[in-house]
């Protein structure tokens, strides 16, 4: 193997390596927002006065929150 083919072998592992990472990346990042979002709040859960609005829809987003657990539940507002 001569020094070019190296060379060739270790950028195509690197970019191999940097699609995988935006692939996790883009499948697995938060998450934890989206999951916890709808419009039906499960039982257990309080209101609180935490509102924020999407600057992409420009929805109203009230946050609920669980006191045994400290799980947050996003729902849409009107």
């Amino acid at each position: 193997m001569t020094i070019w083919g190296g060379i060739s072998v270790y950028i195509i592992f690197q970019i191999i390596i940097a699609i995988i990472c935006i692939l996790l990346g883009f499948f697995i990042y938060d998450k934890r927002y989206k999951r916890n979002q709808g419009i039906k709040v499960p039982n257990g859960f309080q209101k609180t006065d935490e509102v924020s609005i999407d600057p992409v829809t420009g929805e109203k987003i009230r946050v609920y929150y669980k006191l045994e657990t400290g799980e947050r539940f996003y729902k849409k507002e009107k």
